[in-house]
């Protein structure tokens, strides 16, 4: 190498120099980095930074032995202006032949009986196992720091919403379910904290439901006690159009079973008393507003539910009496067809008429005989056509 040719190496390799240390000291930098240097790292993620440390002491060991080099030549360099052709020699040994010896870099494995335990690198060898190493320490970094971010997220989400909870129980109390998953919660933010490659963000669902399903229960207790009273009144109305929805189903069952031969009926509503019972009981949970907000939507729920039953029962026993009285109309619009086809005095259908007539005057009435005289009367009359 001749002055020149030393100058431009050594001016490229004080940048690249500059440059290294730029990148190293930014690596460190990095938020992933300081967090695994920080925290006390269990599992998965210890691991991963017992490789990552290897690889970062590697990488600064390589970077000393390497700028020890380059400050040796530059030393050199700055003896005079021109240096002799054996400075020019050593320049050019340090500058480009295996000038980094590096000790007991070689793998046991790719060792021989009687071959070094040291390896010898020149500064761009030295510069590419840097760069390899800095690669795999940057995706390190960046796995964990991506791992962190998203639970991080996840995290403050749930944090969030265990704080909400925690604004509702400071006016209702205490809530057991909210302690366990406050535990369940101080465990995932403890792995988050030490082991944070050993989870994913779903790890998180479970409680964000369970935080989410609490608070809605909450908010519903905060409104039931601002609505109490008058929900009451409203359960308390309920109850009583179901009292009397009972008592119409039981006058309207008396009245089919005096008209009706064995009608198949359903049984009878009972529910009014127990949901009486339940609307007194209310009262012996006074001031644990979980509970009771609870019990009310459910005997909310329970009672119009009952109604509706109790509704749909009274119109089912009224329907066998309108049952009765549809064939009463049917027997009439056939016996006028059965005049205008001419079979006003046909014996036959005189005595089919008289025969169903006589079932659905009767009292209590067979419906089903009926049904079936009926209907022998309109094919009597089908078959004038």
């Amino acid at each position: 190498m001749n002055r020149d040719e030393v100058d431009r190496v050594l001016g490229r390799l004080r940048d690249e120099r500059d440059r290294i240390t730029s990148g190293l000291l930014e690596l460190e930098a990095q938020q992933g980095y300081k967090l695994l240097k920080g925290a006390p790292l269990t599992g998965l993620t210890a691991d991963r930074w017992t490789e990552l440390s290897d690889r970062m002491a590697s990488l600064w060991r390589l970077f000393e032995s390497y700028g020890r080099v380059l400050g040796q030549a530059e030393e050199i360099r700055a003896r005079r202006k021109k240096p002799d052709d054996a400075e020019l020699a050593e320049l050019e040994r340090l500058l480009r032949g295996p000038s980094i010896e590096l000790a007991t870099e070689i793998p046991l494995e790719k060792r021989t009986l009687l071959g070094p335990a040291t390896e010898r690198l020149s500064l761009d060898d030295v510069v590419t196992r840097m760069t390899a190493l800095y690669e795999e320490a940057a995706r390190s970094i960046a796995e964990v720091d991506t791992a962190w971010s998203a639970l991080l997220t996840r995290l403050d989400r749930a944090a969030e919403a265990a704080r909400a909870v925690e604004g509702l129980l400071d006016s209702l109390g205490p809530d057991p379910e909210y302690d366990r998953l406050k535990g369940d919660l101080n465990g995932l933010r403890e792995t988050v904290r030490t082991d944070p490659l050993s989870m994913r963000p779903a790890a998180f669902d479970g409680v964000d439901a369970a935080l989410g399903a609490l608070r809605s229960r909450l908010e519903e207790a905060v409104r039931v006690r601002a609505e109490y009273d008058v929900r009451l009144r409203r359960i308390e109305e309920t109850i009583g159009l179901i009292r009397t929805a009972e008592d119409e189903a039981l006058q309207v069952r008396e009245r089919v079973l005096a008209k009706i031969a064995s009608p198949m009926l359903p049984d009878l509503p009972e529910s009014s008393a127990a949901l009486a019972d339940r609307l007194a009981a209310l009262g012996t949970v006074q001031g644990r507003w979980t509970d009771l907000a609870e019990r009310v939507t459910q005997l909310e729920e329970a009672a119009a539910s009952a109604l509706e039953q109790t509704r749909t029962t009274v119109r089912t026993i009224a329907g066998v009496l309108e049952r009765r009285d549809e064939l009463r109309g049917r027997l009439d619009a056939y016996r006028a067809k059965a005049g205008r086809l001419g079979g006003s005095e046909d014996p036959v259908l005189t005595d089919l008429y008289q025969r169903a007539h006589d079932l659905l005057w009767t009292s209590p009435c067979d419906l089903r005989r009926a049904t079936a005289a009926l209907a022998e009367y309109q094919r009597a009359i089908g078959d004038r056509n």
